[in-house]
């Protein structure tokens, strides 16, 4: 069940079920190459327009507006239209042997009510942006996780956080280990030079057509892949919104300290979301070399998942020590950073493998470090935030690196975080290239031991069926 109009397109769903004056059809979806079509069925309920979210954003044909900003009523009708069209898809396949709720909100509490028993994934997004900020939701939540059969974390630090917020239930007791799954089939690593004539490959795709679905601006993706595909010298990729809690203003403001070390390097910024006009302001008052305005950039701050921007501290922080031999770096490294805007999962796919290094500069805590994951898949060192969900990633990845290179994976969010991302970019790309490769061959490996969909699907259902010794517990602290 999903909201996703376009699911039909999709090569691994072969059907589509839609509601109109609250009764369910099913229809086939448009036929694909031969031996490909899947065997997923799409459901997506008429919700009637209004769109609820946890971190605000755009989207086509809905009205969008945080949990946070319904009325009592939107909420009940958002629930009671997800609920019938549970109840409605369980009567159609015949009842369910194993169901997956994501989110603490509000999925375990619409399949609670529809009557199915299920698991219950708990992400980041729902229970720091939603239900913490807002007690309003803990009944909600409730519901849910004592309906569910078990609880699945993707890290320990969102399972203390979950205990904490519904401190009434006995969570601990029925919460296991339950990463998300990475597709290490379409996540995977690729030589240099294939891996770069497939971004290429990619950006023509991109350059036939205007916009999509998504109301990107196919053609600026287009030429910023390009752009990055023919550096001279290393390249560096970050994926993620443009909000404040994600720090990608961190790696702009260190990327002068990247590009003047490593000369011909490019940086990829897979990024979009409300916050992309100050983000294009304070890069280009970067690039003029103009401290003072990327501080009153900083200080006006940028969007938040409510939407409402705060002071970027660390970035200004930095800046107000910043000396002349900065803004000469800044100016120097004019041209070097290019802004795709938001790509399809299978795209940011075909991309990373041709990435030196990705940044993942997250302030918030994450549940799990995906995109850190993914990149490491690829077998591209991931370099990320100190904290949370991408802390515990770090930590398994550090089992297959070198000794010396193992702080390379993480550094702090604090007042120094410009300065030590730049550290351990350089540190890493003064490496020579098969040293990066080699090292880097790693962590595919170690990635499909721990995090393959095999994996994380088996744990599903186990979760979902109640049989909790089979799953990993949460690790210590």
């Amino acid at each position: 069940m999903c909201q996703d109009r376009g699911a039909g397109e999709l090569g691994w769903v072969d059907a589509v079920g839609t509601w109109e004056r609250g009764k369910l059809s099913i229809e086939s979806a448009a036929p694909v190459e031969a031996g490909r079509r899947g065997s997923v069925t799409a459901y997506i309920p008429d919700i009637g327009g209004l769109l609820p979210v946890y971190v605000y954003d755009r989207y086509e044909a809905f009205e969008v507006k945080t949990f946070g900003e319904l009325t009592d009523e939107e909420l009940g009708a958002y629930i009671d239209a997800n609920v019938a069209a549970a109840r409605d898809v369980a009567a159609a396949i015949g009842g369910a042997d194993a169901a997956l709720a994501n989110h603490l909100v509000m999925g375990p509490l619409i399949l609670a009510r529809a009557g199915l028993r299920f698991a219950a994934k708990i992400h980041g997004s729902a229970l720091e942006f939603t239900v913490r900020p807002h007690p309003r939701f803990i009944p909600h939540a409730d519901e849910g996780m004592t309906a569910a059969a078990a609880v699945l974390v993707g890290s320990r630090h969102t399972a203390e956080s979950l205990w904490a917020t519904l401190d009434g239930l006995d969570l601990p007791a029925k919460t296991r280990l339950g990463p998300p799954g990475v597709d290490t089939e379409l996540f995977e690593p690729r030589p240099p030079g294939p891996a770069v004539a497939e971004v290429r490959r990619l950006a023509a795709e991109l350059a036939t057509a205007g916009t999509d679905e998504w109301g990107r601006d196919r053609a600026r993706a287009a030429s910023a892949l390009e752009a990055w595909a023919g550096a001279e010298g290393p390249r560096v990729v970050v994926v993620g919104k443009l909000i404040a809690s994600k720090g990608i203003d961190l790696l702009l403001a260190a990327w002068p300290l990247v590009a003047s070390a490593n000369p011909g390097a490019r940086l990829l910024a897979i990024a979009f979301g409300e916050g992309r006009e100050v983000i294009e302001s304070l890069l280009a008052a970067l690039e003029d070399g103009d401290v003072d305005t990327a501080r009153a950039i900083a200080a006006s701050g940028l969007v938040t998942a409510e939407a409402d921007p705060v002071p970027l501290r660390i970035l200004d922080s930095f800046l107000s020590r910043a000396s002349t031999g900065y803004a000469e770096a800044a100016r120097a490294a004019s041209g070097t950073i290019s802004l795709a805007g938001r790509l399809e999962h299978g795209e940011v796919a075909r991309v990373l493998p041709a990435a030196d290094a990705l940044v993942f500069p997250s302030t918030f805590p994450e549940s799990f470090g995906m995109v850190a994951a993914e990149a490491a898949s690829c077998g591209v060192l991931p370099i990320g935030a100190d904290h949370s969900g991408i802390r515990e990633v770090a930590r398994e990845l550090a089992a297959v690196m070198p000794a010396e290179l193992r702080d390379l994976l993480s550094f702090p969010i604090d007042d120094r975080a410009v300065v030590a991302i730049a550290d351990r970019l350089n540190q890493w790309l003064a490496l020579p290239p098969a040293e990066r490769r080699r090292v880097g061959g790693a962590l595919p490996r170690r990635v499909r031991e721990l995090w393959s969909w095999e994996s994380v699907a088996q744990g599903v259902i186990a979760a979902s069926d109640r049989r909790l010794a089979e799953l990993p517990p949460v690790p210590g602290p």
